[in-house]
């Protein structure tokens, strides 16, 4: 739910950004950290692909290989500056459902409307039992 939300009115992440996840489909994450075992599913951008680069070679890496690469502040600019490619910044496989930037209430309205949807579909997934 955390990647719908970023790509909400209200979020404070820059339009850019908000216009990416739109567009973005589900094979646009990567898996980071995976040889450091803290996997971490990021966008899949310049820098996140240059992490996975790294971590791939003979040897795998050590963090002190991607520390600049995925430093905090790098990733927290690109909320900030609107560049996808900055540094990496989270994202869920969720992030190719989104096709829209609503605003919470409607995204909320949303999210009730349709789980109302699905629990009043499942009345007609009951079987009646035979009585004997």
């Amino acid at each position: 739910m955390g990647t719908r939300f970023m790509c909400t009115v209200e979020s404070p992440i820059h339009d850019n950004i908000k216009q990416t996840i739109v567009e973005a489909s589900e094979t646009d994450t990567v898996h980071i950290f995976r040889t450091l075992h803290n996997t971490a599913r990021v966008f899949k951008n310049k820098v996140s692909q240059e992490v996975v680069r790294l971590e791939r070679r003979p040897g795998g890496a050590k963090f002190e290989d991607v520390r600049e690469l995925v430093s905090g502040q790098r990733g927290r600019l690109v909320y900030e500056n609107g560049d996808k490619d900055y540094g990496v910044w989270s994202a869920g496989i969720c992030i190719g459902l989104i096709k829209d930037i609503p605003t919470c209430q409607d995204l909320l309205d949303s999210i009730e409307r349709e789980a109302e949807d699905v629990i009043g579909g499942m009345a007609k997934l009951v079987v009646p039992r035979a009585k004997l």
